[in-house]
């Protein structure tokens, strides 16, 4: 007897998430054959021709984005199409008449490339384009600009180079991401500690950060230097402060998206590093040439070994990172990748001699697996991007070998985006998956997330963005993201939306979004000492608060955007932005007067608003920047328990984040062989809860004797934030100098000066002893680069 093909209740017996994971699977495969036969019934019917492939660096195998590739029908000159690679150094021109065509790509600093090539009806034609270095720029022919810079901000995007970052003075030899996003009116940090960065009004938590597909969640280390992002596995970074596309979800404010580079294809580089603060190595080179590389990079703190003996205060940090990737060629038309992290922290926040440095001492590991498969198909002209990523964290605070407390999140994450490159609309396209576990085991002590809690959560999304080229100055980009979200599975739509107006010397932008965030990650922001983070998903309604609507629903951001950018000369830019976040069914920790973390939530409201302008400029050897930031952040929160206090049910406050205003300079220049940096940060105060008092609190329940009775300790707080720390302000400094060894290896030797006029900058203030902790005095460092190339 046959079996039958299908059952239905089978299918009905699976779960929830699953059944919609397969139902998506299958949208997405019909609506994917269906325009892969409508593509090629075009094609054919329409008689055009697709021209796609990749652009190398022919002496290391690095992607060369930007590159301008042009190819003109030779009979007829008028038919002329061209495309800027990407940032994978991929270009596709598709419904080229047929024919016989010169291909021209040309990108400054290298020899031009050019062939002649015949085009059938319904070809695809891949090809495959290494560029040779010369020191001559060639004549380029300009089809796409590209817009990097501190100054190049598009409705709160921008790109992030490498070499931007190596700019900015550090205690270490080797840059950063965390130096570089310091730098920013858009980003606040807690400065040299902590870990902790809040962008434009948003939480940590509510940062989408992302390296090469994998989501991570705590990847900048205590020190406040540094991250699991050094400057030499970065191939590019794209910040997106608010108005991200359709791509992006999951969290409320912003998206920090990293990408690494491939290591060299053609021979073996590295290098090595040490400083007081931070010891390096690096390595990259081929397994296969020209085909398949690798690149492994490592990093341990030395702060024990090095500053320390120097600093009158001391700093009890210990972290690390290391990062490697395989990246391989299978085809002219494919790339093939494979990249794994690792990082951990060590370390307490508190002052070193107070009883809080040992139950207070916080550890974290990040670690995060991925695989990522770029393609072409010959089908049909399409770019077909495949990410599968395993990632996880385990935070745990108290005791060494015996936490108080303990939080585990593990992440799945399978993402298929699909781009369909046309003449004057581009569509993209996409399916994603998370599934998220999440372990706590809080002591006991805490409400609303239970001892041993295992939770899951699984998030489905299916997104549509075409990009319309209205005309040869305006453009905009309409998005659409389905979300389907384990607390409700009807699907939420957020729509978005990008327009940009580019002028020959200056641009409007503008963006806008709605975004739904289900993770939350909880800390106890009345204490800067503690950075120990709690992540679980949103509450469910409960019996003890049955008429709250707003439990259960899921937080929601909306975000607006408007930007203006001009050149004002060949050498100097100038941006300026305004933003507005409206922040809806928020939770944050319930106020309490017991002096430890909560977990019981309260719902909450909020808004965020504010503006920056950035000025850049380039004269010759000199590269400056001056950004300035204004935020507004203000949540509101409703407690019954606040009427007890304060007389009102309603809790009005800042959040501890608010800076409101923040001022950076950053100069450097290149003379007579030496690299000279020079920044100088300045913030206003931030708010802080005040301790006015402490009382005991016995419950008790029948006639005793209260001098008997054990009871918990209190803590008498002011109104919520209603102090304000003093302002901030740094001066940091690095000089360096290179020497050729040899005709591959230099010695790089670099003097550094954090906090160089000695600022008593605030960090830390005890609400039980009124302890004071100061950040960084003025700190010298002396570091040494070995690079092998």
């Amino acid at each position: 007897m046959p079996l039958p093909l299908f059952e239905c209740s089978r299918l009905h017996s699976l779960p929830a998430g699953l059944r919609a994971s397969l139902w998506l699977a299958v949208l997405l495969l019909a609506v994917s054959l269906l325009g892969t036969s409508s593509a090629q019934a075009q094609r054919r019917a329409s008689g055009t021709a697709t021209v796609s492939g990749f652009v190398t660096d022919a002496a290391n195998g690095q992607p060369l984005a930007g590159t301008n590739v042009i190819v003109q029908q030779v009979d007829d000159p008028s038919v002329r199409r061209g495309a800027a690679t990407d940032r994978d150094g991929l270009y596709l021109i598709p419904r080229l008449p047929p024919g016989r065509y010169a291909l021209r790509a040309s990108f400054i600093g290298y020899a031009s490339f050019v062939d002649t090539l015949s085009l059938g009806a319904g070809e695809t034609r891949s090809i495959y384009i290494r560029l040779t270095p010369q020191e001559a720029a060639l004549e380029e022919v300009v089809v796409e600009s590209e817009r990097e810079g501190a100054a190049d901000l598009t409705a709160g995007q921008q790109t992030i180079q490498p070499a931007e970052i190596e700019r900015i003075p550090t205690p270490d030899v080797g840059g950063d991401l965390t130096t570089y996003l310091s730098t920013l009116p858009s980003v606040v940090t807690t400065a040299d500690r902590g870990g902790q960065l809040f962008i434009r009004g948003g939480e940590p938590s509510q940062n989408l950060v992302l390296l090469d597909g994998m989501t991570l969640y705590q990847p900048f280390h205590l020190l406040g230097f540094y991250s699991a992002f050094p400057s030499e596995i970065i191939n590019h970074t794209d910040l997106y402060a608010g108005g991200f596309g359709a791509q992006y979800g999951g969290r409320l404010s912003s998206v920090i998206d990293v990408s690494a580079r491939a290591g060299n294809k053609n021979a073996v580089a590295g290098g090595a590093t040490l400083s007081p603060f931070m010891s390096s190595v690096h390595l990259e080179g081929p397994i296969l040439p020209g085909r398949i590389s690798f690149l492994a990079s490592g990093r341990q703190s030395m702060l024990e070994q090095g500053i320390d003996r120097f600093l009158d205060q001391s700093l009890p940090f210990v972290f690390g990172d290391g990062f490697a990737k395989v990246h391989a060629i299978p085809t002219s038309s494919s790339r093939l990748s494979v990249s794994a992290l690792r990082t951990y922290d060590r370390g307490t926040l508190a002052p070193s001699n107070s009883d809080a440095a040992s139950t207070q001492q916080v550890r974290w590991r990040n670690w995060a697996t991925g695989g990522r498969y770029l393609a072409m198909p010959r089908l049909l002209p399409v770019v077909a991007d495949l990410h599968l990523a395993f990632s996880g964290l385990h935070t745990e605070i108290g005791p060494p070998g015996a936490p108080d407390r303990v939080s585990r999140v593990q992440t799945t994450r399978i993402a298929l985006d699909a781009t369909f490159p046309g003449y004057q609309t581009t569509m993209k396209a996409g399916l994603l998956g998370n599934f998220t576990r999440f372990t706590n085991d809080l002591g006991g002590l805490y409400q609303n997330v239970e001892t041993g809690e295992d939770k899951t959560l699984d998030h489905f999304v299916l997104y549509f963005e075409p990009e319309f080229n209205i005309t040869s100055q305006l453009r905009a980009r309409a998005g659409l993201r389905l979300q389907f979200l384990q607390s409700r599975f009807e699907p939420f739509p957020t729509p978005r939306v990008r327009v940009v107006w580019e002028g020959d010397t200056y641009q409007f932008s503008a963006a806008a979004g709605l975004y739904y965030q289900e993770v939350l990650g909880l800390t106890d922001r009345r204490d800067a000492a503690n950075v120990f983070t709690v992540w679980t998903h949103i509450p469910k309604k409960l019996e003890e608060r049955p008429d709250d609507v707003r439990l259960g629903r899921t937080p929601r951001a909306l975000h607006g955007i408007l930007g203006y950018e001009a050149r004002l000369n060949a050498s100097m830019k100038l941006s300026v932005e305004g933003f507005y976040k409206d922040l809806a069914d928020l939770f944050v920790a319930e106020w309490t007067a017991f002096p430890r973390l909560t977990t019981r939530l309260q719902p909450a409201e909020g808004r965020s608003f504010g503006g920056e302008m950035r000025l850049e400029a380039r004269y010759g050897p000199f590269y400056g920047y001056i950004g300035y930031g204004y935020s507004n952040t203000v949540y509101e929160a409703q407690q019954a328990e606040i009427d007890l206090w304060y007389g009102t049910e309603t809790l009005r406050f800042r959040p501890p984040h608010d800076r409101r205003h923040q001022l950076s300079a950053l100069g450097s220049v290149e003379f007579a062989g030496f690299g000279l940096s020079v920044r100088w940060q300045f913030g206003s105060g931030q708010p802080f809860s005040r301790v006015v008092g402490f009382d005991g609190f016995a419950l008790v329940d029948e006639v005793e004797d209260v001098v008997n009775v054990p009871g918990s300790r209190r803590v008498i707080y002011g109104p919520p934030y209603d102090g304000i720390l003093p302002p901030y302000h740094r001066l940091d400094a690095s000089i360096e100098r290179s020497f050729a060894l040899s005709s591959n290896i230099t010695l790089a030797t670099q003097a550094s000066v954090v906090n160089a006029y000695d600022r008593p900058n605030i960090f830390y203030l005890d609400t039980f002893t009124l302890q004071r902790v100061n950040q960084l005095p003025l700190t010298p460092s002396l570091g040494l680069a070995l690079r092998y190339r």
